[in-house]
């Protein structure tokens, strides 16, 4: 089993190692600086011998490093070098996750864990609830206050046994009985049981900057967060789009929140008013006699799905045909049968290819879309011809 150099000394960048053996694309090594990846955090790469790694994992106890096409052979001693920006990229985010969700928590004592996730392009901590953004941002200062006090971030060692346990965050039932529990603790704000690799002092993490929070469905909430450089450059971004909008919403900064609250009050009497109109339309609607069968058809701006379709269904039960269109930022198509003679899911299919549009259901009822307002006096046409040629 290869000598872990990175739970000891995860600044060791570049390292030699004996060469145990080769299968392939698959090298071990008598040790290794390599991170394997755990705890959230994805694996190092970096290059043995000139070669690339691309992957490193445990298979078993042992450490096995992808290199493809090397040329290595056991009994050699090879030159290791990680892909240093990227791993204390890796570090700070790591450290930034305990410190931020330590930032939460007191805040929140309900929340929990979830899932982690820090890795190059995307970083984030997947939490059982939702939260205010008032509240992430209190927190996100707390810990920006804490990088400026420049904490310890040290790693230490527990028994199952030490009293001192019960203040670490910790689920034992994950930690086999044989193996060491591995702590990390900043200052004395957090401890956490992880065996992944940390900066040393809290100022190394520059800054942290939440920038998104989005559904992760049953696991929780995602919060996306950036550090260093990446969470100056995405806070100046942020700050500035927000500008742009307050200036698009001719509002001031301290009431651009009752500014968008009013703009969403007021599009949404607007779509009620639009509901209303679309529903008055289609009671109004006067069909088509095409050999007994009565065919209705509209096209209603602005009408929501709900209100188009409600009304399909009850003229197509009356043995009627309806194809009606709503019409917004793209086209939302409906086409309902009563007749055994037209085929909804035939001719709404075949009418949506010329325009670029999808859709499916049954030959009872057929629904779709087109991405192209302009064409949708059109595409009403070419169904309604479809329609008449089987009536």
């Amino acid at each position: 089993m290869a000598d872990e150099v990175f739970r000891h000394d995860g600044y060791l960048s570049e390292f030699e190692a004996g060469i145990v053996s080769v299968d392939g694309d698959k090298v071990i090594m008598d040790c290794t600086g390599f991170y394997p990846g755990g705890g959230g955090q994805v694996c190092d790469t970096g290059t043995i011998n000139g070669f690339r790694v691309t992957d490193v994992h445990y298979e078993g106890k042992e450490i096995v490093h992808i290199v493809p096409g090397n040329d290595l052979e056991p009994g050699i001693r090879a030159w290791c070098s990680l892909d240093w920006d990227r791993r204390f990229d890796l570090m700070m985010g790591h450290t930034a996750e305990h410190l931020l969700f330590c930032s939460l928590h007191r805040l929140d004592p309900e929340l929990e864990i979830t899932k982690i996730f820090i890795g190059p392009e995307e970083k984030y901590v997947i939490v059982n609830h939702d939260l205010p953004w008032s509240l992430i941002r209190d927190a996100v200062q707390f810990a920006n206050d804490r990088i400026v006090d420049n904490l310890p971030v040290r790693k230490t060692t527990m028994s199952r046994d030490d009293p001192e346990l019960e203040k670490v965050r910790i689920k034992l039932e994950r930690i086999g009985e044989d193996e060491e529990i591995s702590v990390v603790s900043i200052g004395d704000i957090d401890y956490s049981a992880c065996s992944g690799v940390h900066v040393m002092e809290t100022s190394e993490i520059e800054m942290i900057m939440v920038d998104r929070k989005v559904s992760a469905g049953k696991d929780g909430f995602a919060i996306h967060f950036k550090v260093g450089k990446a969470a100056r450059d995405s806070a100046a971004d942020l700050a500035n789009l927000c500008l742009q909008v307050i200036d698009e919403c001719s509002s001031k900064p301290q009431d651009i929140l009752r500014t968008v609250a009013n703009m969403k009050k007021d599009l949404a009497a607007a779509a009620e008013a639009s509901k209303g109109a679309a529903k008055q339309a289609i009671a109004s609607l006067v069909p088509e006699d095409i050999n007994g069968t009565k065919v209705y058809h509209g096209v209603f701006p602005g009408a929501d799905r709900k209100t188009v379709t409600e009304g399909a269904d009850r003229f197509a039960a009356e043995g009627g045909v309806c194809a009606f269109i709503s019409t917004g930022d793209s086209v939302s198509v409906i086409l309902a049968s009563g007749s055994s003679k037209v085929d909804c899911k035939v001719i709404l299919g075949e009418c949506l290819a010329k325009y670029g549009g999808r859709g499916g259901g049954k030959p009872a009822l057929a629904q779709g879309g087109i991405p192209d307002p302009a064409a949708a006096e059109k595409l009403m046409q070419d169904m309604l011809s479809a329609v008449r040629s089987r009536l």
